[in-house]
């Protein structure tokens, strides 16, 4: 028993103790908070501790790459210029004219059919202006057409005095061929005169084109008619002169530095038709078949002598009706290109050209056949 009191004695004092050195701890404890005694310094760690700081971050999104920029194409390589080579200035060339109405070939391209009337033409034209020389730079020209003899010998007699038609207007249907198609048209030509001065305007359109407009200015002389001034235009080219000068007494071209010394009796290609007539009226008993005329006609580029010959007195229908009429021709020499010409005037229509033919040496033509004739006032007098 005595023992058993001793164990719960002692077990009362440990429960005393504890107690009391809690009591303690929490009276301290709350006096220090009082007090303000200072809370013991964090201790330094030691030097083999590491210290660990984890931060959060977020994950970065990939980047595309950049796209490259596009390379610059390479500049073409300029061509090399070519420098033309120079060319030499045209020369003159003697030809034989062609007939007065028939168009030159047009510049290389694509035109309607009407052009290929083109194809039936006389030599080119150019720019050039004529040239004009004085009195003692006129050249010697041996080989210069000459048919003086011929018209002096007719016009010395005073029955076979020329006696020019009166003025009129005549139009004309107009039938042509290339490589053999046919091409229709129309045209006029108007004769004024006032018994000392003329002038003759003329022109042809197919298919609404004018492939030729020509104009011959002059007066009259013992000879007949004497042009002063051709004017020529034809399709898609610049116009041309031909100059019967005076003083000096040349023939000149505004297409060609070519000049021939001016005898008397030259014609141009629209006067020599009105020259026959002017003959034909002057004395119709010139005309028989086989008879023969050398006249110098000056085209745009050059002159030569034409030998026209009377064919006979014909009987022909034309649009303006039947009728009689001489028919002459203008054969080339054999060797030439120049184009056949066949005119037909009649007696009972003042000697008028009722009719006109141009055929090229290949068969092409261009058949000119009048539809009506009216009178028309003379023009007043110009002076040149």
């Amino acid at each position: 028993m005595p023992r058993n009191r001793s164990k719960h004695r002692s077990a009362r004092w440990l429960a005393v103790l504890l107690a009391s050195v809690l009591l303690h701890g929490i009276v301290l404890d709350l006096a220090a908070g009082k007090i303000g005694i200072p809370a013991p310094a964090p201790q330094a760690l030691p030097d083999n501790v590491v210290s660990v700081q984890l931060q959060l971050r977020q994950t970065a999104q990939p980047v595309p790459a950049p796209v490259p920029a596009p390379m610059p194409l390479p500049r073409p390589k300029p061509k090399p210029r070519l420098t033309p080579s120079p060319v030499p200035a045209p020369q003159p060339v003697m030809r034989d004219p062609s007939g007065p109405v028939i168009a030159e070939s047009p510049e290389p391209e694509t035109v309607p059919p009407a052009d290929e009337m083109a194809g039936m033409a006389a030599p080119g034209s150019s720019r050039e202006p004529a040239i004009v020389l004085a009195p003692g730079d006129v050249p010697a020209v041996p080989s210069a057409p000459d048919a003086r003899s011929g018209n002096a010998a007719l016009a010395q007699q005073p029955q076979n005095q020329p006696n020019p038609p009166p003025s009129a207007l005549l139009k004309y249907e107009v039938e042509s061929t290339k490589d053999g198609k046919a091409v229709y048209g129309s045209g006029k030509i108007a004769w004024h005169t006032d018994g000392n001065a003329y002038a003759v305007i003329g022109e042809a359109s197919v298919l609404f084109f004018t492939v030729l407009e020509f104009r011959s200015e002059g007066e009259f002389d013992s000879f007949g008619v004497a042009p002063l001034l051709y004017t020529e235009k034809r399709l898609r080219k610049p116009a041309t002169n031909t100059h019967f000068q005076r003083e000096p007494k040349i023939v000149s071209f505004s297409a060609s530095t070519v000049t021939y010394p001016r005898q008397g009796g030259e014609q141009d290609r629209a006067s020599i038709i009105w020259q026959l007539a002017a003959l034909g009226r002057g004395n119709g008993s010139l005309f028989a078949p086989g008879v023969g005329l050398d006249v110098v006609v000056a085209g745009v580029r050059d002159a030569d002598t034409w030998n026209i010959r009377v064919i006979g007195l014909e009987s022909i229908r034309i649009p303006a009706g039947e009728m009689q009429a001489w028919h002459l021709a203008r054969q080339p020499r054999a060797a030439s290109y120049d184009q056949k010409i066949d005119i037909w005037l009649a007696p009972q229509q003042q000697w008028y050209p009722v009719r006109l033919r141009y055929t090229d040496k290949n068969g092409d033509y261009l058949d000119m056949a009048a539809s009506a004739i009216e009178p028309l006032a003379p023009p007043p007098v110009r002076e040149y």
